[in-house]
């Protein structure tokens, strides 16, 4: 249950994180995305402790769904961390700036959430269940709420040419012309 509150608890500071960047800007509540993550990740692993104990150790089954679920969090730590200037997208304070709309960011303009549900739907595969399942979805259900909270609310305040990029570039599903400005960008550089 521990795991179900503090993923939760890790949203609601991502979304009074993207609040204060607008609003307030406190630099108490700019730590908020970190804190966030941590709780986020903390759940994550209480889960995959939880449900460890509770499988049926079924090795090709851990192991087929294992490998996604890592691929797709290493998709996930590139989209968030390393494809976009950490310093300026996490520790500064937001200012008005362009939006970073190169490599996965030409394929859609939130790739983070369709890596974050491939991971958790791979780690749900590994284990099964209906309680890992409950977990699972919930929390790729937060991921899906922020992004819808940052694409209509945060995102157009931070960025001047957010209006634009969301005209030119796919909000969750690439498309083929996406597909093909994300491989452009990504043989460019």
């Amino acid at each position: 249950m521990w795991q179900f509150i503090l993923g939760s608890a890790g949203f609601l500071l991502y979304f009074i994180y993207d609040i204060n960047s607008i609003k307030k800007k406190n630099t108490f509540f700019q730590k908020f995305f970190a804190w966030g993550t941590v709780l986020v990740a903390l759940s994550l692993v209480m889960e995959l402790w939880l449900s460890w104990g509770q499988c049926q150790h079924r090795i090709g089954r851990i192991i087929g769904f294992g490998t996604g679920a890592l691929c797709f969090l290493a998709l996930l730590i590139y989209t968030l961390f390393f494809a976009l200037p950490f310093e300026e997208t996490y520790c500064e304070e937001n200012k008005l700036r362009a939006a970073y709309t190169e490599g996965v960011y030409g394929l859609c303009r939130h790739p983070g959430v369709l890596w974050f549900a491939g991971a958790y739907l791979c780690m749900w595969g590994m284990f099964g269940g209906w309680r890992q399942g409950i977990y699972f979805l919930l929390m790729i259900f937060w991921n899906y709420l922020y992004i819808i909270f940052q694409d209509l609310w945060t995102f157009p305040q931070t960025f001047f040419n957010y209006r634009e990029y969301q005209k030119t570039t796919p909000f969750l599903m690439p498309n083929r012309d996406s597909i093909k400005k994300c491989l452009y960008s990504i043989r460019k550089q």
